[in-house]
């Protein structure tokens, strides 16, 4: 019976102490860091683009292949609320893409293939839903607009595809839809997010020629982007 006792109160006392360990909510890093009207940061990350391709006749399609390239900006944070903010993100992102078509009338590699860098000037304004905060970490949705001056388009260059120059329109307006997270740490806010890019108008400039092998065929090029971005504030 002396056992049984002691062995209930051992049982109650862990019970007890489990409850506490487990229910207690942890210390939270920089419990008022959203409180702030306005907030600054910067980010660093990685990007993915390549082209939608619409064709006035069906036929085999562009490929385009795609190469992972770099992005690199500033953040400023205004609050509105406890679950929304805005967010001014300018930077500058940089990419490479591969295309090879397949037109039968363009029978070397010279001319089925063209290398397309872009260097983007980016400035994306989006509203951020937050969810509420759980201890050190916040998910996240965002969603808004950008405006991307591509400063590698060729966009005023008299040669065209005959020459083995690829033409792109300079400026771009895009639409932008992403989620994240933000992570609480002892210094700073830590915020991964991924996020897709996608071009509203079409990007391509024509060659002269209206029924040329490169672009006589295409209704419209647009760009499509993957953005893995990695924020600190």
């Amino acid at each position: 019976m002396k056992h049984l006792i002691i062995i209930i109160i051992v049982a109650l006392a862990f019970q007890n102490s489990s409850a506490q360990l487990f229910s207690k909510e942890k210390i939270k890093n920089l419990e008022n860091f959203d409180q702030q009207r306005m907030s600054w940061g910067y980010y660093l990350g990685f990007n993915s683009y390549d082209y939608k391709f619409d064709y006035n006749e069906i036929t085999e399609e562009i490929i385009t292949e795609s190469s992972t390239g770099f992005n690199v900006g500033l953040v400023g944070d205004v609050r509105i609320n406890n679950y929304f903010n805005i967010r001014l993100e300018p930077g500058i992102a940089f990419s490479t893409r591969n295309l090879t078509f397949s037109d039968p009338l363009l029978t070397t590699i010279a001319q089925r293939e063209r290398e397309v860098p872009s260097t983007y000037i980016h400035i994306p304004l989006l509203i951020k839903f937050s969810t509420k905060r759980s201890n050190n970490w916040k998910p996240f949705v965002v969603a808004g607009a950008s405006w991307s001056s591509n400063l590698s388009s060729n966009e005023d260059n008299p040669d065209d595809n005959s020459s083995g120059q690829f033409r792109q329109t300079s400026n771009v307006f895009n639409y932008e839809l992403g989620v994240g997270f933000d992570l609480y740490l002892y210094y700073f806010k830590f915020s991964p997010s991924i996020r897709g890019v996608f071009a509203m108008g079409d990007e391509l400039v024509r060659d002269t020629d209206p029924n040329s092998a490169w672009t006589g065929n295409i209704t419209s090029m647009q760009s499509r982007g993957i953005f893995i971005n990695f924020t600190f504030q």
